[in-house]
């Protein structure tokens, strides 16, 4: 692993720029792609102001930043975002990412049907059937993100995997569902390391094993995000990922392959099963 396409910094919620970049540097990366949080969600606004999630208005200031940072830094800074995506946003989206022209975009699901997708979010009173749903509404967002084709990148796919209540939920058909919209869209999953270890409820990556296979079963590929806030994930993720890889044998594709597509380009390869790494998509 050479390349971390997802990490973020003091823009959104993570650390100082220069703290970061030193760590991904002592991590062996040659290159590392910072994709603060970005929401254009008026339901969330008052949230975003009280915690500083204000990039929509601050990416270029952070642009100017990376380019300071990156004068005397011996690995390569990407300019990324990561987008909440919301379907009835798109519009919006679209016109905002077309506007900021950064180096590639991150689009995640965070937020569905009013509530967030992350573990804090309590599902006590919610029914099996109410959870299911929620997971049914959650997958149907995935699906059109990638179907939009407004990033490059879908973070963490099957984040509700981490949450003790919907965790299990995830189907065949979730799965197969986001696996084949990806084989047809320039979309690429990222192999995600920000629930593995003491961050995440089950310490898992995002794809889970299933949803990989899935993926690979219909010959599309990767990029690899350690989803960094600190300067020690890094140390921590890094090797993690490295292990995955080598275990697996997954050859993540690198940034210029994914920024390099237009709408509508498939990432994916012809055949089914594990892609070669010697061939190009």
């Amino acid at each position: 692993m050479t390349v971390d396409v997802h990490a973020h910094t003091s823009y959104s919620d993570g650390s100082g720029i220069p703290l970061m970049v030193d760590a991904a540097e002592a991590a062996g990366l040659d290159a590392v792609g910072f994709a603060d949080h970005c929401s254009l969600s008026e339901a969330w606004r008052d949230e975003r102001l009280l915690w500083n999630r204000n990039f929509d208005r601050t990416h270029g200031r952070r642009r100017e930043a990376l380019a300071t940072a990156a004068d005397p830094a011996d690995l390569t800074l990407y300019d990324a975002v990561e987008m909440d995506y919301e379907p009835e946003l798109e519009g919006a989206i679209r016109e905002f990412l077309a506007d900021a022209g950064f180096d590639y975009a991150v689009g995640s699901v965070h937020y569905v049907a009013g509530k967030q997708v992350f573990p804090f979010e309590s599902f006590a009173d919610a029914s099996d059937a109410e959870r299911r749903a929620f997971v049914d509404d959650y997958y149907d967002a995935v699906v059109s993100l990638v179907e939009s084709e407004l990033f490059e990148v879908l973070a963490h796919a099957d984040l509700v995997e981490n949450h003790p209540a919907l965790n299990g939920l995830t189907t065949a058909a979730h799965r197969e569902r986001v696996a084949a919209a990806c084989a047809d869209s320039r979309t690429v999953p990222e192999i995600n390391a920000g629930r593995a270890g003491d961050r995440g409820e089950f310490d898992l990556f995002h794809p889970t094993d299933p949803f990989v296979a899935a993926f690979r079963d219909r010959g599309v590929r990767f990029v690899v995000g350690t989803d960094s806030h600190d300067p020690e994930d890094f140390a921590d993720r890094v090797p993690r990922l490295e292990r995955y890889l080598d275990e697996t044998g997954i050859e993540p594709l690198a940034v210029e392959e994914v920024v390099g597509g237009s709408p509508g380009d498939s990432l994916s390869t012809p055949e089914t099963g594990p892609p070669d790494p010697s061939e190009a998509p």
